[in-house]
């Protein structure tokens, strides 16, 4: 018990390797005027990037569940250190790609195994009723990791454009002496005699039928969609209103910074307000994001991306601790790759046409359209999810378990 609590704090430290993304707070910048990529080939660039993450998505992560987490995490900090490495020669999109798609794989084998391996170490203690705590401050180190990325980012990219990917292959380095060091919770596993049927079952369980667990992973998809989109449209936004490049990292850094804070006080916030109140908080600060991005512009518009940024900390932890909950503990890395799986391919069918749209119409006329969708989308949505959670509750008990 105590290696595995030892893993705790492994993971803490992790969170801030993988996210200590050097090169984030300037890549926009990067892909734009050293490699001379168009906002539309940026986002196409991302959606084929998560089409690689799609291909090893779900595979990693029942892979994950055989081979143990531990060495999946292994798996995904070499490819980290391939892939990064690979991005100091690329120059050109053909480039770029390769190494997108090796740094999508590797995150492919991390999705999944490092929440997993999180649930299962904390399992059987007194500290599983607190998963959403330390979900929450593995997110805040991971955030935290990413501020300090971004501080320097602006720095070292004016000393040298490649200089950020150098340092990050460092970063992986690291990660990889890290996982070596981690403990394998021992788990009843039993051999399928399928494991192509084995992987459709825990498909179906998970968006057929477990209803809660569909609904989650839904809620989970459209949040997420909410705060991914601007990742790569508010440097441009920013470049366009006039924001100096210097102030890019402080920027960035912030927005992890409040990303952190806010998946702190996510356990506290859902305990004292409860779901309905706390989604409903999420529609208004998502809608008002996109709002305040979309009608403002000029130098200051980018304050109301804190407002995703923020709602982004808080319904993280939330909503993984109502997709936890529900997964079977032999088949967790899976299923919560399937929910990643679920994300990805959404971002691939509407990504590549975001970046169209912005490169037609503007950045900021994005952002407004963008507020119109959501606003028509995240209701029906998370009146769903709370529908089944109200059917759920009044059962006199849920069943956790795959029927064979």
């Amino acid at each position: 018990m105590t290696t595995l609590q030892a893993n705790i704090k492994k993971l803490y430290t992790f969170s801030f390797l993988k996210m200590s993304l050097f090169p984030m707070a300037i890549i926009t910048l990067f892909w734009k005027d050293q490699i001379g990529l168009s906002l539309t080939e940026i986002l196409l660039l991302q959606g084929i990037f998560s089409v690689a993450m799609v291909v090893m998505e779900y595979p990693s992560g029942y892979l994950s569940d055989r081979i143990g987490y531990r060495k999946a995490l292994n798996y995904a900090s070499l490819l980290g250190i391939l892939g990064w490495g690979l991005y100091t020669a690329a120059d050109s999109f053909a480039g770029v790609l390769v190494a997108e798609i090796i740094l999508g794989t590797s995150l492919s084998f991390i999705s999944g195994s490092d929440k997993a391996l999180l649930f299962e170490s904390l399992k059987g203690t007194e500290e599983e009723a607190h998963y959403t705590r330390h979900e929450g401050r593995i997110s805040f180190f991971g955030q935290v990791g990413e501020a300090c990325g971004a501080i320097f980012a602006g720095v070292l990219y004016a000393s040298a454009p490649l200089l950020p990917f150098w340092v990050q292959v460092g970063v992986w380095l690291l990660a990889f002496l890290l996982t070596r060091s981690l403990t394998e919770p021992a788990r009843t596993i039993e051999s399928p005699t399928s494991h192509l049927a084995e992987a459709w079952q825990s498909t179906r369980y998970a968006l057929v039928e477990n209803k809660r667990l569909r609904y989650t992973i839904l809620l989970t998809l459209a949040f997420g969609l909410v705060s991914y989109y601007p990742i790569w449209l508010i440097q441009p936004y920013m470049q366009d209103g006039g924001v100096p490049v210097t102030w890019f990292g402080p920027i960035w850094a912030l927005a992890n910074l409040s990303v952190a804070l806010f998946a702190l006080i996510s356990h506290r916030s859902h305990l004292k307000f409860g779901d309905r109140s706390m989604l409903l908080l999420f529609v208004l600060m998502s809608v008002g994001g996109y709002l305040g991005l979309g009608l403002v512009g000029g130098l200051w518009g980018f304050l109301f991306y804190y407002l995703l940024t923020c709602m982004r900390g808080l319904r993280g932890p939330m909503l993984l601790n109502h997709a936890q909950r529900e997964i079977p503990s032999a088949n967790r890395a899976g299923i919560l790759s399937l929910q990643s799986l679920c994300f990805r391919l959404s971002f691939v069918c509407t990504g590549p046409l975001i970046g169209m749209l912005a490169d037609r119409v503007g950045v900021q006329q994005t952002f407004l359209l963008l507020c119109y969708a959501f606003g028509l989308i995240l209701p029906p949505v998370v009146w769903l999810f709370l529908r089944q959670l109200a059917n759920d509750r009044a059962k006199p008990e849920h069943t956790l378990t795959i029927e064979k």
